[in-house]
């Protein structure tokens, strides 16, 4: 997956504020046209994400529904495809680092 960066800038839309792109964005990925949800990561840092048309804004309460882990998997998932050479078994020794790490920690 390669990462495309297009620049934008904030304008006022009517009575509101909004983000303009150059068009090169929509052209490149036309997903982009209609509804789109702005999720502020840290400061500075926003990941856009495509509304599915009919669907409301869902809450961030599950991995299911957070867009920082739906990016974070479709990225290994597109890495894991362009690169199976890289995929290595975990061994044994770093299950039990793991473990070792975890010793103790109660889930949520």
């Amino acid at each position: 997956m390669s990462h495309q960066s297009f620049s934008g800038k904030s304008t006022a839309i009517g009575n509101s504020n909004g983000f303009r792109f150059d068009s090169a964005l929509f052209k490149a990925n036309p997903e982009f046209f209609g509804e789109v949800r702005g999720t502020v990561l840290a400061p500075g840092q926003m990941l856009v994400s495509v509304v599915p048309t009919g669907e409301q804004a869902p809450e961030l309460q599950d991995e299911e529904g957070n867009p920082v882990m739906q990016a974070f998997l479709s990225f290994l998932a597109s890495q894991m495809a362009a690169h199976p050479e890289l995929i290595e078994p975990v061994t044994e020794a770093q299950m039990a680092h793991i473990a070792a790490l975890i010793e103790g920690v109660e889930p949520d």
